[in-house]
Formats: C-alpha cells, sequence, structure tokens
C-alpha cells in the first residue's frame, strides 16, 4: 500500500525548507493573490519557480493555493496566476471558485485539480461531484469523523482524499463563515479573516465559546492510511517555519515507525498550541474539551531557546536520494561518467582523453573519494563502480567537473516533470460567445422558510422553499398548493449525517410533483440532478461572477441566489445566463458549526432548551439556531434592502429567508413593516453597498 503523503504549509522559502527536511513529500504556498491565507508573505512567480526548482529536486511536489472566491474584474489575473504557476511546473492547484476551475481546464487542461476544504466538501456525494467535475483531489471538511472519512473513500475511490491532521480548527465550516466580512468587511472567502471566533463571546459560563483547540490526529495518520486517505495535511501557512519542521517530522515518524518521539513531541507541544491540542471531530467526541483559546502559558512555551533548539534540527539538507556512479576510464579515450538516481540516468563525458600516467597513476579508491565529495545535495552514495585500465592518469578537476556536472543533470531533469500545454483563451470573447443564452425574464420574489407555520401570509412570493424536513404533511401541501402557493423544497447548507435521509425525503416530495429544490452545497446540487429535479442555488453556493454562472447553466441550474459577500455594482455587471438574485431580507447565517457553543458552557443536547444567545464584548447579542446535526449563528439584526438602496438594475428576484420568524413575530407583520421601510438603524444593508476585501 502507498504511504500517505504528508503534505507540509509553506507561507516563505524559509518554511519550504524546514517542510522538506523534516519529511514532508509535498508542500502547499499561496501566490501574492487569491489565497486564503492573503497575510501570509507568500510567493511571486519568480518564488514559485524557485520553489518548484528547490522541491522537486528533492522528490517533493509544490501545489497552490488558489483558494478564494473570484469576481469578475478578477478573474483575468486569476488565471494569469494559474497560467504562470504551470509554467512554473506546479504539480497541482488547488480552488474553491468553480469558475476558476472551469477556465483552468480550458487552459491547461492538464494541470491537476484540488477542491479546497472552502468548497466545503463533507459527505461521499459531495467528493463524487468533485470526482465527476473533473477534480483529482478533495481536501475533506475538518469535522469529520474516521467513520465518515472511510464512508466517503468507499463510496468515491476514484478520487483522491486529503484530511487535515494538524492545525488551527475554525469554529465554522470552511466556506461557509460570513461574520468576519458582515463584522469587518474581511472577507474569510477571500483570504482576510480577522479571526472573530477568537474574541470573547459569552455563553453563560464560557467566556470563548467560539474558539477551539488546535486539532491534531497525528497518531492516528497509520489509520488515515489503512482508510484509503491520501494526503496527510498540516494547516499552517502563517505559522512560522520552527512549527512547519515540528509538524511534518512528527507526521514523518508517526507514518514510519507508528510513533512520534518524545522530544519530537515536546517540540510541536511548545512551538503552537491553544492549551492543547484536540482529536474531537475524528472521535466524534464533540465536547467541552474541544474549547480553548491562546494564553500566556501557550505563548512563552515557544521561547528563542525552543525556537534555536528546533531551527538546528533543519539547518543541514538531507540525504534522501540514492545515487549511483560509474567510471570508466581507457587510455586515449574521453572519461565517461555515468550517474542515476532513483529516476533518471544520464551519461557524461570529459573533454579532453585520459592520458598514461608518466610518473603517478589513478586508481580505483582514489577516483572513489573524489566522487564521493557531493557536498550539500539531497543524494546519498548508494554505489561506485570504477572500471579503469591500468596506467591511466586523469586530473582530479577532471573527475570533479563530471561529477558536479552529472548531478546539476540529474537536478535539472527532476526539476521538470510535468512540461503542461498552456492554450491561450479569451475570457471575455468566452463570455460573450455564450451571451447568445437567451436571457430571462424578472421572477419577483421567493421565499425560504423553516415551515408551514403562517406559510399562507406568503402568498404572493413566485416560489416558497420550505425546509425539506417540514414537508412531511401531504395534504396540508396540497391544500396549499390548491391556494395558489408554489412549494418548493429547501435543503440544508450541511447534511453531517443526514444526506442518505434527505435524499430519500427528495424521492418521496418528486412524486407528489415537488419538482423545485434550492441546494446549499455541493453535495445537494449533485443528487438533486442525479433525481431530474429543478435546481436553483442557495446563496451559500458563494457564486460571485458570471463564469461560475455559466459553469452552472450548462450543468442546467434554473436560477442562481448570488453570494452575500458580493456588491450590487459588481452585480449589475454579471452576465444574467440564468435569473440571479439576492437576499432582500433575513437574518443572515454568519456561521454553521457542527459544534453548539453551549458545548463551551459545558451543556449537551439533552440539557439545553434551544435558546442559546452568544453574546460579544460590546453587549451585541446573536441568537444561535438549532438543526440538530449542525447550529447557525445569525446575524444580530436582520438585512433589508429597501428599494432606493438599488441604483443601476435590478436584481432578476429577490430572497426573503424567514428563519426565526415563524416564534418571534407574524410574517404578515414582518412583510408589512418592511413595505414601510423601518428606520435604518434596526437594520443592515450586509454587504451589498460596501463590499469585501
Amino acid at each position: 500500500m502507498k504511504k500517505i503523503e504528508i503534505l507540509a504549509p509553506c507561507g516563505s522559502m524559509e518554511s519550504v525548507a524546514a517542510a522538506v527536511r523534516g519529511g514532508s513529500n509535498a508542500i502547499y504556498i499561496g501566490a501574492k493573490k487569491f489565497s486564503a491565507r492573503a497575510f501570509s508573505e507568500n510567493f511571486d512567480e519568480e518564488e514559485i519557480k524557485t520553489c518548484v526548482e528547490y522541491c522537486h529536486r528533492r522528490d517533493v511536489k509544490v501545489y497552490l493555493a488558489l483558494n478564494t472566491l473570484i469576481f469578475d474584474d478578477e478573474m483575468n489575473l486569476a488565471l494569469s496566476v494559474a497560467k504562470a504557476a504551470a509554467k512554473c511546473d506546479i504539480d497541482a492547484v488547488i480552488v474553491q471558485d468553480l469558475g476558476l476551475s472551469m477556465l483552468i481546464k480550458k487552459a491547461v487542461p492538464e494541470l491537476a485539480l484540488h477542491a479546497s476544504t472552502q468548497m466545503s466538501v463533507h459527505t461521499k456525494y459531495g467528493a463524487k461531484a468533485m470526482y465527476e467535475l473533473g477534480f483529482k483531489r478533495v481536501v475533506l471538511a475538518r469535522e469529520l469523523s474516521s467513520k465518515e472519512i472511510k464512508e466517503i473513500h468507499d463510496f468515491c475511490p476514484e478520487i483522491e482524499l486529503e484530511v487535515f491532521v494538524h492545525g488551527a480548527l475554525c469554529f465554522c465550516l470552511s466556506g461557509q463563515c460570513y461574520f468576519s466580512a458582515m463584522l469587518g468587511g474581511r472577507s474569510a472567502n477571500r483570504g482576510r479573516c480577522a479571526q472573530p471566533c477568537r474574541l470573547p463571546f459569552k455563553f453563560k459560563s464560557a467566556d470563548h465559546a467560539l474558539s477551539l483547540k488546535d486539532n491534531s490526529i497525528i497518531s492516528y495518520l497509520n489509520e488515515l492510511e489503512n482508510i484509503g486517505v491520501t494526503s496527510a495535511k498540516i494547516e499552517g501557512r502563517m505559522k512560522r517555519p520552527e512549527y512547519v519542521y515540528s509538524a511534518a517530522r512528527a507526521c514523518k515518524e508517526q507514518r514510519d515507525f507508528g510513533m512520534i518521539t518524545p522530544d519530537t513531541r515536546k517540540n510541536l507541544d511548545a512551538v503552537f498550541s491553544r492549551t492543547g491540542f484536540t482529536d474531537g471531530y475524528y472521535t466524534s467526541n464533540l465536547g467541552y474539551d474541544m474549547f480553548g483559546y491562546r494564553k500566556k502559558q501557550d505563548v512563552v512555551a515557544a521561547d528563542e531557546k525552543t525556537l534555536k533548539t528546533i531551527r538546528n534540527l533543519y539547518k543541514d539538507e538531507i540525504k534522501k536520494l540514492p545515487l549511483t556512479f560509474n567510471l570508466e576510464l581507457k587510455i586515449g579515450e574521453l572519461p565517461k561518467l555515468t550517474a542515476k538516481d532513483d529516476l533518471n540516468l544520464v551519461e557524461l563525458f570529459g573533454d579532453t582523453p585520459a592520458q598514461k600516467g608518466e610518473n603517478v597513476t589513478l586508481y580505483s579508491n582514489n577516483a572513489e573519494e573524489s566522487l564521493k565529495k557531493i557536498g550539500s545535495t539531497p543524494y546519498y552514495i548508494e554505489k561506485i563502480t570504477c572500471n579503469i585500465e591500468s596506467g591511466v592518469y586523469v586530473k582530479a578537476s577532471t573527475l570533479n567537473k563530471l561529477r558536479r556536472e552529472a548531478i546539476e543533470k540529474l537536478q535539472n531533469i527532476r526539476s521538470k516533470q510535468n512540461n503542461y500545454p498552456i492554450i491561450d483563451i479569451n475570457i471575455n470573447s468566452l463570455l460573450e460567445k455564450e451571451k447568445t443564452i437567451e436571457q430571462n425574464s424578472v421572477i419577483g420574489k421567493y421565499a425560504c422558510v423553516n415551515s408551514l407555520e403562517n406559510i399562507e401570509k406568503l402568498c404572493n412570493f413566485d416560489k416558497i422553499f420550505v425546509n425539506i424536513f417540514a414537508l412531511d404533511d401531504q395534504e396540508k401541501i396540497k391544500e396549499l398548493q390548491a391556494k395558489g402557493l408554489s412549494i418548493a423544497v429547501l435543503t440544508p447548507r450541511a447534511l453531517f449525517n443526514i444526506e442518505d435521509k434527505v435524499i430519500s425525503q427528495l424521492k418521496k416530495l418528486k412524486a407528489i410533483g415537488i419538482n423545485d429544490v434550492m441546494v446549499q452545497n455541493i453535495a445537494a446540487f449533485y443528487f438533486s440532478k442525479k433525481l431530474e429535479m429543478n435546481v436553483h442555488l442557495g446563496f451559500s453556493m458563494n457564486v460571485t461572477n458570471s463564469f461560475s454562472i455559466l459553469f452552472f447553466k450548462k450543468l442546467g441550474v434554473k436560477t442562481c441566489e448570488l453570494s452575500i459577500e458580493i456588491d450590487l455594482k459588481r452585480t449589475e455587471k454579471l452576465f444574467h445566463f440564468m435569473p440571479l438574485g439576492i437576499v432582500e431580507y433575513g437574518y443572515l447565517p454568519l456561521m454553521i458549526s457542527r459544534l453548539c457553543p453551549a458545548r463551551a458552557a459545558g451543556q449537551n443536547c439533552k440539557t439545553c432548551k434551544k435558546q442559546v444567545v452568544l453574546q460579544d464584548r460590546k453587549g451585541i447579542k446573536f441568537e444561535v439556531l438549532c438543526h440538530k446535526n449542525t447550529v447557525e449563528i445569525l446575524n444580530s439584526v436582520p438585512l433589508f434592502l429597501p428599494q432606493k438602496i438599488y441604483n443601476g438594475a435590478k436584481p432578476d428576484f429577490t430572497v426573503f429567508r424567514f428563519f426565526v420568524e415563524n416564534s418571534v413575530e407574524n410574517k404578515e407583520k414582518i412583510l408589512e413593516n418592511l413595505s414601510k421601510n423601518l428606520k435604518n438603524n434596526s437594520f443592515t444593508h450586509g454587504l451589498y453597498n460596501r463590499g469585501v476585501k
């Protein structure tokens, strides 16, 4: 069985050396633009080239993270970054934006695509979808247990799985956090998260109810390997090289020897932690012990003495590649040196023929000593064979030159492994060409609700998307349809433990004539299409550009609710390959999590009364909405867009999201108040005016 890959994060060239010398088989880096870690040093084109050459010469792969959402006016640059990386011989690109992935496939067809964890893939059908969309690998959500990871592999063994084994845990499912963007304009989906979850949010006795300890499941590496996981990923492109080395070294020891040595464990614990580590998601122990934040003792543990000790461990080159020399010397013939490593073989000849020695001759042991001087290279001498004619003589400088040139030639061959064909494409022409698709007319209004309660008040809405688990009463549904209400299905944003149940329910609803479904993740998109339903995209699909719209249009999607992180000015310029909508009203979910913040206060589902309200340091309150398998943290005030906010063309439809109003206020009263344009201080316009960074 192939050994699991150790994949290390690198935000600088110093971290690259630390990762390689720590035992990594691959590293991932970010470009100066479009990286989910925008505040790390990252790499320009020349640095990417240097990094790839350095790593390939040492049998280490390099992946480039272009894992942010892209706007139309940025897409040309984003694609040029991918093409430049391909010219540098990068081994794969990690992407979040499906529009960008479509263009990369056209421009560099042979370049491997990895689906970023920002795509929120956390189920078997999500992995299957990515495979059928042309992705080689998927980086799974951090929230999965060992059983769930195995289920995904067994269901879709064709796609490589990458699992985070060490590093920071966000409270929110990656790719679904809008907290930083909504509160401060810094988008987590754009690599600029301000980490609001690390702030002191209070719930009862808990003062950091959104801050989790760092994840560490390195000790389960061999189990992951047996499950079928391809790559063990370390988080931390913004962390120091000493951290990168320590984490990579710990992974290598665990994989190769089945244990982590005490010194390596000590270094790993010291270099960075948040009051220890957790394996809660992997072991399904979702409780109080998962919470933690960085305290003074965690900071001082990584003192200069400790860091210096770690630096000394990776200061020297690691001899990891076997090298064989075969030297042939005959009087009157050019000296010939054959060099071979684990992949390639080269032959070199001297500039002048070997001579008969007058006063001195060359013996095998002298030649071997000269060939052994390989210096600070990643090679170790496996074997040297010398076929030397008696009485022959060549200068030591001749052998030294042959040795140096042979090693350089082998390394140059290793440096360029992929040689991608790159196709020039005009992305603007691509959009204009597809513009021939018939433009859609204005639809009007959609509503999204959690239950059928008071749904009659929404009779003026063109479609009402109802929580799939609130659609069991077929008689009630028929009654509402008879009154002219267009009932459709709303699938959950997260499908942990309920994917098969959702599919079963969709089949039942389709059988009674409900054919429209709003999907909120790639898995639901996939199986809804397989069921031949009319698919509508929800905002959590994170569509922010015309290329993603075109991508989904070609897959048969009917309408698209755009990301809540795209501003109105950009919205107006999008190509309407299908009807496009935005949220007009609703308490926007800032986070969705598999872990409830009530756990930080020692509560569990048996003791919780589903009345969890978080309070920040300014006293602002945020309601927590429970879905049993997940919770959503809602904004403190609802979003509302009055008519005067639209300066240009309005979207094709707007969406009203009623998720807490069932028990708090009557929908009719809400709609009446909205029509009167209530004072703005009781609402927010979200990001539609100010946009995000």
